[in-house]
């Protein structure tokens, strides 16, 4: 049985079924309206409580408290009103001059060392109201432009003070000009920006497409950020044991039918179903859902899918959402030549937040 879902509030609770059994993320095929994309460009729920003074720097990485010491200072900069006063259009007199220099600052570093943390408590550290910040991901940004249109776009995050960006990454030609002159009009209208990824904004789309023939976009991008490296180990795995193995399907079916809320899944028909949702619709697929029990997870087949699956790792772990599995572990499930090619540190990012959801998983599978 399908399940679909639209909302623009609160997610929504599981619809149960009526034999009892765990709902399938398979069977759902959520609905998400355009006014729903916007209103939850906020940081997601794993971030909604962190601060500056609750990221602990590795002390053997000085460049950690540096991160923090410059992020405060760039977060005390932004004033508290609307790039357009407090929203009140300026119908006469000049507008305001963009100030010299980057607009923004673009935090570097390996998957695991805190930057979306950072970026969440800027967002919070920030003074100015909620509706005037937001915060998204590369994909969920490209996403609105899909669902606004690039002009409507435009004009509602212009009115802001602070747009954060995580995981910025350039996947096509047509992303790069795209968010190019995205961002290019937003400076303008003096929107603050901070973004995060594993690589430099020179650097970006290297490996996946031409980047060559690109390059005036690309340095266009590079030119609005001051880039801020942040060096460090994965903090996800510090000093902790690495993920247990697999479990078998008997155990995986035992916690999906026990665990209210839980979703039971069998893993290729799962990624067979992310082909018919569009990764904008990934979050409300997980509306409502306590765990997700997966069964014979196997390497994925294709870049294609596995690009869809590293989507559907970062709304998961976004929400805190604990993953039970059977089959092959979670660093199996990217082939060589993937780890090895354009996309590697998407991959290593999904391996690293998967072995994370699935230590979480622990409790459930030992109660």
């Amino acid at each position: 049985m399908s399940s679909s879902v639209s909302a623009s509030g609160p997610a929504p609770a599981p619809v149960p079924r009526s034999d009892g059994s765990p709902l399938a993320l398979g069977g759902r095929e959520p609905l998400v309206p355009a006014e729903r994309l916007v209103a939850e460009m906020v940081p997601p729920p794993r971030f909604d409580s962190v601060r500056f003074d609750t990221y602990v720097p590795d002390a053997s990485q000085p460049s950690q408290a540096e991160a923090v010491t410059v992020l405060s200072g760039f977060a005390a900069g932004i004033g508290g009103a609307s790039a357009s006063q407090g929203g009140k259009r300026r119908w006469f007199g000049r507008k305001p001059a963009t100030p010299a220099g980057p607009r923004g600052v673009y935090l570097d570093g390996g998957y695991g060392v805190g930057k979306t943390h950072l970026l969440a408590s800027l967002w919070h550290a920030t003074a100015a109201a909620p509706e005037l910040k937001a915060f998204g991901t590369f994909v969920e940004l490209t996403n609105l432009v899909g669902a606004l249109g690039f002009q409507q776009t435009v004009r509602t995050l212009s009115g802001h003070r602070l747009l954060c960006i995580d995981e910025f990454e350039l996947d096509d030609p047509g992303d790069t000009v795209l968010v190019s002159t995205l961002l290019g009009k937003l400076v303008d209208a003096g929107v603050a920006l901070a973004a995060t990824s594993n690589t430099l904004p020179g650097k970006l789309g290297e490996g996946r497409f031409a980047a060559a023939d690109f390059l005036r976009e690309i340095q266009g991008l590079s030119a609005h950020f001051r880039p801020l490296r942040i060096d460090g180990e994965d903090y996800r795995h510090r000093g902790l044991p690495e993920a247990s193995a697999p479990y078998d399907d008997e155990q995986v079916t035992r916690v999906a039918y026990r665990t209210t809320g839980a979703s039971l899944d069998d893993f290729p028909s799962l990624l067979a179903h992310l082909a018919r949702v569009h990764p904008s619709r990934y979050g409300a697929l997980c509306d409502g859902v306590e765990a997700v029990c997966l069964t014979d997870v196997r390497a994925v087949p294709d870049q294609s899918t596995a690009l869809r699956l590293v989507v559907l790792a970062d709304r998961l772990y976004d929400r805190e959402v604990p993953v039970v599995a059977s089959g092959v572990p979670f660093d199996r499930i990217f082939g060589e030549e993937m780890l090895k090619g354009g996309y590697r540190k998407k991959y290593f990012r999904a391996i690293s937040r998967l072995t994370a959801l699935a230590r979480d998983a622990k409790p459930l599978v030992g109660a």
